[in-house]
Parts: C-alpha cells; sequence; structure tokens
C-alpha cells in the first residue's frame, strides 16, 4: 500500500527521543521550550504555546479572544471538523462560508457579502476562522481588510500549512491575525507523534494561552491574587485544561523541524512531477497562486463526481492510498441537526464530491509515484 501520506522517522528523530527518555524531564521540560522556539521562528512571529493537539490549540485560541454564549465563530465546509468544533466547546454557535473553487479556502468574497448582511442584522462573528486548505494559504489581505472593517477576531487554522508563505511572509506572520495554530499529527509537514501549536505576535495573548493549556494555574506571583505561602505555592486563577504536550512529544518535533524546509522543498518536487504526469488526463490539478507558497500537505486532484467513487475504490484495491479531504462539516449529522443541509454552501459541496487526494509526502519515489498515475491513467480510461 501507497499511503496519501506518511511520517519521516530519522536517527536524529529517535536520538532525540531517546535522550529525553533518559533526562529528568518526560512532561513541561526544557525541550517543550526548544519546540516552541523552533515554531515560533518558522512562523516569524515572538510566542510559540505547544500543545498536545491543533484542536486543543484551537479551543484555547477561541477562549482567549473571548469566545463564548452569544458569540459565532465562522469557518469554511470543507475542513476538519475541529475548525468549527472549537467554536461549540466555547458554548458559541456556528456558521460557515464558502469556499474560493480554486484555492479551497474561504472566499473572501463570500465571506464579505455575509458580512454585510450580518452587520444590517446586528449577528456578526466574534471570530472568522480561515483554513489554509492542502497547504495552500487563504487570501489572507482580503480577510485581514474585512477584519478591520469589521472588527472580528482571526484565527487562521494553518494545520495544513506550516513552511508556507503568503506573499513572501511566513503563514503564521500576518499583521491583522490574532492567532495561527499548527497541527503536527503524523501525516502533516512535520509531526511530534500528536500535538499542535498556536503562534501569536500578541505578548498578552500568549500568555493567556499558556495559562489556559495547564488548567488555568500559575506559579507567578505577579498573577495570583494573594501573597505566596511559600516555595510550593501555586493558584488555580483561570479555568484552563490539560492541553500540554510532553517533552517526548517536543522532542521529536523539534528534530522534525530542522528539516522543515527540506520536507516542503520536496513536496513542491514531485507536486511538479505530478502536474506533468496529470497532464493529459481529464483530471483538475492543484491551482497555484503566484503570490503565495503552498506547504502542499495534500496534492488534491478533481475529477467527474459520477466517476470518483468507483476510480477511489479501484485505486484503493490496487494499493494506492487515496483519500477524501473532507466531508463537509455542515453536512455532518451533529450539525444538520444545526438546521444546515445540502444545498447551503454550493462550492463545498461541488468539490466534496470530486476530489480525490493522491499519494504525497517527501519519501515518495518517483517510481512509486508514476504507480499511482498509471494505476489512475487506466481507471478513467477504463
Amino acid at each position: 500500500m501507497i499511503p496519501y501520506g506518511r511520517q519521516d522517522i530519522t536517527d536524529a528523530d529517535l536520538e532525540a527521543v531517546r535522550a529525553v527518555l533518559l533526562s529528568d524531564y518526560l512532561t513541561t521540560g526544557p525541550a517543550v521550550d526548544a519546540f516552541e522556539a523552533k515554531i515560533a521562528a518558522a512562523a516569524g512571529v515572538a510566542h510559540a504555546i505547544a500543545m498536545n493537539s491543533a484542536t486543543s490549540a484551537l479551543h484555547v485560541a477561541c477562549a482567549t479572544l473571548g469566545l463564548g454564549p452569544g458569540d459565532t465563530l465562522w469557518t469554511q465546509p470543507n475542513t476538519f471538523v475541529a475548525s468549527a468544533n472549537c467554536g461549540l466547546y466555547c458554548g458559541a454557535g456556528v456558521d460557515f462560508v464558502d469556499i474560493d473553487p480554486r484555492r479551497f479556502t474561504m472566499c473572501p468574497d463570500a465571506l464579505a457579502e455575509k458580512l454585510e448582511r450580518a452587520e444590517m442584522e446586528g449577528r456578526l462573528p466574534k471570530v472568522v476562522v480561515p483554513v489554509h486548505m492542502c497547504g495552500q494559504p487563504a487570501d489572507m489581505d482580503a480577510i485581514g481588510a474585512l477584519k478591520r472593517r469589521y472588527g472580528f477576531h482571526l484565527i487562521e487554522d494553518a494545520s495544513h500549512a506550516i513552511g508556507a508563505e503568503h506573499k513572501g511572509r511566513p503563514v503564521g506572520s500576518e499583521p491583522d491575525t490574532d492567532v495561527t495554530v499548527f497541527s503536527f499529527h503524523p501525516v502533516k509537514i512535520v509531526t511530534s507523534g500528536e500535538g499542535g501549536a498556536a503562534v501569536t505576535r500578541n505578548p498578552d495573548l500568549a500568555a493567556r494561552m499558556a495559562l489556559l493549556r495547564a488548567h488555568g494555574i500559575t506559579r507567578d506571583p505577579a498573577r495570583m491574587t494573594s501573597e505566596s505561602d511559600g516555595p510550593w505555592y501555586y493558584q488555580q486563577v483561570d479555568l484552563g485544561w490539560n492541553y500540554r504536550i510532553t517533552d517526548i512529544h517536543a522532542a521529536l518535533g523539534a528534530s522534525q523541524m530542522d528539516r522543515l524546509a527540506q520536507y516542503v522543498d520536496r513536496r513542491h518536487v514531485l507536486a511538479r512531477r505530478y502536474d506533468t504526469l496529470l497532464a493529459d488526463l481529464p483530471v483538475e490539478t492543484p491551482w497555484r497562486d503566484p503570490d503565495s507558497r503552498s506547504a502542499f500537505h495534500l496534492y488534491v486532484i478533481r475529477l467527474d463526481a459520477g466517476r470518483r467513487r468507483p476510480v477511489f475504490e479501484a485505486m484503493r484495491a490496487a494499493g494506492i492510498g487515496v483519500n477524501v479531504h473532507y466531508i463537509p462539516v455542515h453536512l455532518q449529522p451533529w450539525y444538520r441537526d444545526m438546521g444546515f443541509g445540502p444545498g447551503d454552501f454550493p462550492n463545498s459541496e461541488s468539490y466534496y464530491e470530486e476530489a480525490i487526494s493522491i499519494p504525497l509526502y517527501p519519501q515518495l519515489t518517483e517510481d512509486e509515484q508514476d504507480r499511482v498515475v498509471r494505476v489512475l491513467r487506466r481507471e478513467l480510461r477504463a
């Protein structure tokens, strides 16, 4: 089986994890600090808060920005459910904005139209979460301009996009963005096993996110409400969660971060080769934004909707681990019970009916890539 994505574990990674296992710290130690420093540097900001998943990071980011009952979060339908669920975790409502069919990210025009209607109706969102689908950055200039006009908070879900760039700026460094979230799941660009991070240029947001990931507990006298009882003393000053990442995971992630640029470059080489190999087939290959550099977490092709399932099943049967990213969130049963349904977001639904993610990861060989295309060619011409 050739999977659609997989991790790359080197001797350096193994040694980094081994060193932690032999150290005095297995969690909340120096490996976390080192990992956070590398994440912040890659994102071009001062602060990174590592957590046990990107889902946790999204939740903490929403809570830090004050999202709660009576508020609304907007995101896009074609994403993993965590991009929307983080709003529900805070007791807020959730709504969606349709995608740009070329880049698969939140459409600024659709967002502008929805914001104009929402302003007239007195129901503007408190938080907007564009998703950098497949590693392709959303149009953050246009979305940032809308933030300045309407005053919502902006969280970039960059779970697919560490190492990507928008107009020469690393994803994570957009001036209008409050928080950017990365994922380090095994199929992502780099992995910590499980893990995520929230990055920000705002020191106050960073401090509160760090507090909330660890139960809301502090040992900092400056944050306490009374005098310390002694050197053992701590206080819970907020209601947080146990979202900490271990030093074991952080050591793996920090080691992987040393190869971030190498991994993204290799994905681009393979993506360009797919572009050439697929040029004569009746499929739509990924659009390239001249102002951005995708991280190419996924290589998604689109084909006629009626052909997607038989091609998918035939490729799986031939040992090609294709996948579909994602079923639109608004069509999930939980969200249908909230009143969403088919026809609400036509671009996202059309994308879902046509999309297949084919294998793309740094260790994919040219022979394996040729095999993927050979099987796809056979099925499309059957």
